[in-house]
Order: C-alpha cells, then sequence, then structure tokens
C-alpha cells in the first residue's frame, strides 16, 4: 500500500526522516521471509486474473494465500481499509477496493499491491497485470513504470541520498517516455516509504527530484520503492470511497512496487518470488 495517503502533507511531514528504523541482517532476513510470502501471493493473483473474474475474488484469493502462509494481510483494517490488496483497474491509480461488483474485462489493465505481516515483520509489493488483449500502449506504459521501479532500486545504495533513488525513477520514467513518444505523469502526491516493524514508516520516498537530497542511505534501511505512472496528466482524485484515487483526466495508470534493503553489497530485493 501506498504512503501517500496524506499526499504532500504527508511527505513534508516525513521528510526529515528522524526516526529511520534500522535492521540487523537476521531482521532482514526475517523481513524477506514476508517479502517472499508477499511474492507468492501476487502470482497467484496474477494467474487467477482473467476477464470474468471479479476484483472480490482476487482479494479472498490474496487473503486465504497469506493466511495459508502463516501471516496477516497488512491491509486488511489498516485506518479501516475493508480488504487485503489493493486492486486498481484502468484509470484507478492506487487503493482500489477490491468489488464482487468489478468484473476484469477484455483489455483492462489492473495494478495489485499487497501485504503481509509475518513474525512482525512487513513485506510490501505492487505488480500492474495485462487482461487478455491489452493495447501495446498500455503494455508500453507499464513497461516503463516497471523500468522506473528498477532504475530507483538500482540507487538504494548505502552513503546514496533518499533523493537519489527519486531521481533515478524520474530519469527513468523520462527516457521511457521519449523512447515511446508519450509523456507519461509521473504521480507526485504519492511515493514510497520506510517499511519493517509497520508497513508505513519514515522516510517519505517521493518519485521525483534532484539527487543528492534527503537522509542519507545507511546500510539496515528499508524502503519500499514505487512508482506509479499515467498515461495523461498526473493529477490526482481521490473517490467519494475515502480510498481510491483516479487520475482526473481518466487516462489509464500503472503501479509497480518492490521493498528493498540498504546493504554493504548493493540493494536487496525482499519482495522476490
Amino acid at each position: 500500500m501506498n504512503a501517500g495517503r496524506g499526499g504532500v502533507r504527508g511527505f513534508i511531514a516525513r521528510w526529515r526522516g528522524r526516526d529511520i528504523e534500522l535492521k540487523t541482517p537476521g531482521e532482514l532476513d526475517a523481513m524477506r521471509a514476508a517479502g517472499a510470502l508477499v511474492a507468492r501471493t501476487l502470482a497467484a493473483v496474477v494467474e487467477a486474473a482473467k476477464a470474468g473474474v471479479s476484483t472480490a475474488e482476487l482479494d479472498a484469493l490474496a487473503e486465504q494465500t497469506i493466511r495459508d502462509g502463516g501471516a496477516t494481510p497488512s491491509f486488511l483494517g489498516y485506518h479501516d481499509y475493508p480488504a487485503s490488496i489493493c486492486a486498481s483497474v484502468n484509470e484507478q491509480i492506487v487503493h482500489g477496493i477490491p468489488a464482487a461488483s468489478q468484473i476484469l474485462a477484455d483489455g483492462d489493465l489492473i495494478s495489485v499491491d499487497c501485504g503481509a505481516i509475518l513474525d512482525g515483520w512487513h513485506g510490501d509489493a505492487a505488480v500492474t497485470i495485462p487482461i487478455g488483449a491489452v493495447s501495446p500502449a498500455d503494455l508500453a506504459l507499464s513497461a516503463a513504470c516497471e523500468e522506473a521501479l528498477h532504475a530507483g532500486i538500482a540507487a538504494v545504495r548505502a552513503d546514496g541520498r533518499l533523493t537519489d533513488i527519486s531521481h533515478a525513477v524520474q530519469v527513468a520514467a523520462e527516457a521511457a517516455g521519449e523512447r515511446d513518444g508519450v509523456k507519461y505523469g509521473i504521480v507526485a502526491e504519492y511515493g514510497g516509504h520506510g517499511i519493517g516493524t509497520s508497513m508505513h514508516m519514515d522516510p517519505f520516498l517521493p518519485n521525483y527530484g534532484d539527487p543528492g537530497q534527503g537522509p542519507r542511505l545507511v546500510t539496515g534501511m528499508a524502503l519500499a520503492v514505487e512508482p506509479m505512472l499515467t498515461a495523461g496528466d498526473p493529477e490526482t482524485r481521490e473517490l467519494d470511497d475515502g480510498w481510491t484515487v483516479v487520475t482526473a483526466d481518466g487516462s489509464r495508470a500503472v503501479h509497480w512496487e518492490h521493498s528493498v534493503a540498504v546493504t554493504d553489497d548493493g540493494p536487496r530485493i525482499l519482495t522476490l518470488p
């Protein structure tokens, strides 16, 4: 789940990151176990996500997979959020609430965000899934976002600065847009976050900005890196449910995320399969 609930205000409040949690190697191993379960859950959802399936069915599958793994869904009940995944379809960017009435159709894009708590440690990751025959433009949008994610992950290095990650995400997204002949929108109000014994921790991680700013990256930090791109204007609005965030212009949106640790040997992705 994205740390941007509260948007720019949250960014300002948490920018200094004075309460960043550092983990021991053993604690990062425990986070890796939680992350592996999140990855397994997302793989099950990807397999099940087809035209004719409801987002509520995907949510039930995710919750069962998490509980079968001996963990608890991070999202369920978080600030009264009513589901175990966020299922954001087409113009929905993040925090889409699964529903039995929302049936996936051929050509849809669905971004699924998932979190699990295992032995007190959190894992958090997101993928965008094409449903059936998706347009080349939508596939390019999702690929651009995934590329931006991995560019950000590559910048998760000890002695760097927080916005080195932000800048890497921005540069990769802009480069993909130039390649694709599209100006992708980088969603500014929502971003990544620290993660560990809580799902959302200091610092807030924006998806754009100049490098060399913010807290120094230190071995033992763990961050959820999660770019969100739109096919049009990046302006957002929140629906009346108080959760679902959509593009203001109705353009399609995508979301990719991994939880990543800072180590002496470079970035360690904690939410790989």
